[in-house]
Order: structure tokens, then C-alpha cells, then sequence
């Protein structure tokens, strides 16, 4: 088999754990983006040892956002990190949009903003007529339009069906722009396959969710984006440096909980933000529930859900209390 892809790119995204982050509402009909809270937020996941965060991904309801609130939120996040002394920070903003010139467009906003990478689902409006030429068409064009590197999103869940094969993904990693991808398809082959021929400083891999990191750290992964961040930011980013550090059995145990506590956050986003306010919201002064619901048209988690989802994020309170104390 031939060497891996080794070139660096002009700029790979740092590894590590990062947070998809969650869009906090006002508690008002019309459900306003809160810039404080999520100034707030923002500052507690950095704080927490998160390597890096995501906005405006599925986990931060993009599609239910409007364009300026999009352009704020971004900048916002930019402020909070600046103002804790940390301004090169990794901010990730999704610029996802179903045609070329907009995608493009939101590319060249989120750098503005402050955002340091863009994260791209492919396109999905009438998937059937998408060719892989269309598809490996489109992000280039995009990325050689970005003043940002591109981060290639697969998530088939909310693409209608659109599944990017780890051909069409190394097809994409010899772009000079596009600098890594996010699996949320849960591939692990798909993974093992695009670390087996690239590095990351040239092409890095990141899985979709926290449950699989440390898999996908030994296959020469980069690290995850993971909406468990959100509710447990010390313990799924100290998996990471555990590994790092060379402490495989105690990164592996940590790895087991996390697992096991992602379980209520594979069931919904509701349940995430729910998570999001059960144990972190309540301890940074954001006691109203109303703050962490989706943007309707989606609905609250119902109660039943909601007594289920702190049982198994129970697996994780212990371990995430005492890294807070440490």
C-alpha cells in the first residue's frame, strides 16, 4: 500500500474534542437568540478543557436560524473567546446551504464573523438528481471560493439520504482548501479507511459523536465533535487527553461512561438541550428550562423522556463532578 498523503495543509484543524454547540433562546414566543447566555456558554465550555467549538451545526439548529442571527451568534462566540485571552481559539461555523453561490456566500460571512473553519453538509435538495460528480463538484467550488478551510460534514440523517463514500471523501482531501472531515455517518471502516491514506495535518478524521472516540483515536483519527459537549464538557474532552497523555486504561474506562451516557443524546436534540440545562444551564445562571427547548416548530422532550434521559446521563455525573473540582 502506498505511504499516506503527509503534505500539511496551510491550515489542518487543531485535533482534539469539540463541541457542537446549542442555540440558547429567549423564554418569548418568537424565541430570540440569547447572545448573553450563549456568551455565557461559551465561556464555560472553553473553560471546561473543550479543544474546540462547532456552531451553527445540526446540534446548533442552523436551519432554523436567521441570516443575521447566523453572522451574530458566530461573532459573538469570536468576543467570548477573545475576552478569556484566547483569540485564535479553534471556531468552527457550519455555512451549509443547498446551492453553491449561498454556500459561498456564508463561507465568506463566517470568516468575517471570526469563524476559523467552515463545516459543510453536502447538498440534499432532490437527492435523486446529485450525482458524485455534482456532489465532489460542489465542494470544490466552494472551497476554492472560501476564505476558510472547509470541513467536510457527512450526516446522512439530515441530508436526505446522502452518504459521501470514503472515495468521493479522499477525492476531496487533495483540495488545498478542505482540510478535514466530521463523520457523523458513524462509518468506523469509512474512518480506518481515510486514516489508513492520510495524516492529519493533511486530511484529519473526526467522528460524529463522543461514544466512538477512542476507536477512532487508534485508527489515526483526529479527535470528535460531539453533542455530549454540551451537557459533559470535562469528561468527553478528557478522554482525549487521557489518550494523548498515554493513559489508555484510564481513558479507556472514561470512554465506557461516555458511551454509555451518549445514549440519551443519540435519541434526540431535545434531549441534548434538555441535558444541556439539567447540568450545566442551572450552574452558570441559566435556571429557565424554556431557554434550552428547539425552535418550534420542534417540541419540548416530554417528561417521560426527559426522567429517562437524566437515569442514563447518570453514568457520567460522578466523573464529570470531580474533574469540575479538580
Amino acid at each position: 500500500m502506498a505511504s499516506k498523503v503527509s503534505t500539511p495543509k496551510s491550515k489542518p484543524l487543531p485535533p482534539g474534542v469539540y463541541t457542537p454547540v446549542i442555540t440558547i433562546y429567549e423564554n418569548a414566543p418568537s424565541q430570540p437568540v440569547n447572545l448573553d447566555a450563549m456568551y455565557r456558554h461559551c465561556q464555560y465550555l472553553v473553560n471546561s478543557g473543550m479543544h474546540g467549538l462547532v456552531y451553527l451545526g445540526t446540534n446548533g439548529e442552523m436551519a432554523l436560524l436567521t441570516h443575521d442571527e447566523r453572522t451574530a451568534i458566530i461573532a459573538n462566540a469570536r468576543r467570548a473567546v477573545t475576552d478569556l485571552g484566547r483569540p485564535d481559539y479553534p471556531i468552527v461555523a457550519g455555512i451549509s446551504a443547498q446551492s453553491t453561490v449561498e454556500t459561498i456566500q456564508f463561507a465568506k460571512e463566517a470568516a468575517e464573523a471570526g469563524a476559523g473553519w467552515g463545516l459543510l453538509l453536502p447538498p440534499s435538495y432532490w437527492a435523486k438528481a446529485l450525482s458524485s460528480d455534482a456532489l465532489v463538484g460542489y465542494y470544490r467550488d466552494v472551497a476554492d471560493a472560501s476564505p476558510i478551510p472547509i470541513v467536510v460534514y457527512n450526516f446522512p440523517g439530515v441530508t436526505a439520504g446522502v452518504d459521501l463514500d470514503s472515495d468521493q471523501l479522499s477525492a476531496l482531501a487533495s483540495h488545498p482548501n478542505i482540510s478535514a472531515v466530521k463523520l457523523t455517518c458513524g462509518n468506523v471502516g469509512k474512518a480506518i479507511r481515510l486514516t489508513s491514506k492520510f495524516e492529519p495535518q493533511h486530511f484529519g478524521v473526526y467522528g460524529g459523536s463522543s461514544d466512538y472516540l477512542l476507536p477512532t483515536l487508534h485508527a489515526g483519527g483526529s479527535g470528535c465533535v460531539t453533542g455530549m459537549g454540551n451537557v459533559f464538557p470535562r469528561s468527553t474532552s478528557r478522554v482525549f487527553d487521557l489518550w494523548k497523555e498515554g493513559r489508555l486504561d484510564e481513558a479507556r474506562e472514561l470512554q465506557d461512561k461516555v458511551a454509555n451516557a451518549e445514549w440519551a443524546c443519540k435519541k434526540s436534540l431535545a434531549l441534548t438541550k434538555y441535558g444541556a440545562w439539567y447540568y450545566v444551564g442551572k450552574h452558570i445562571g441559566l435556571e429557565d428550562e424554556a431557554m434550552f427547548v428547539m425552535r418550534k416548530p420542534y417540541l419540548p422532550a416530554a417528561e417521560a423522556q426527559k426522567k429517562w434521559a437524566v437515569e442514563i446521563f447518570a453514568a457520567l455525573v460522578n466523573d464529570e463532578e470531580r474533574l469540575r473540582q479538580e
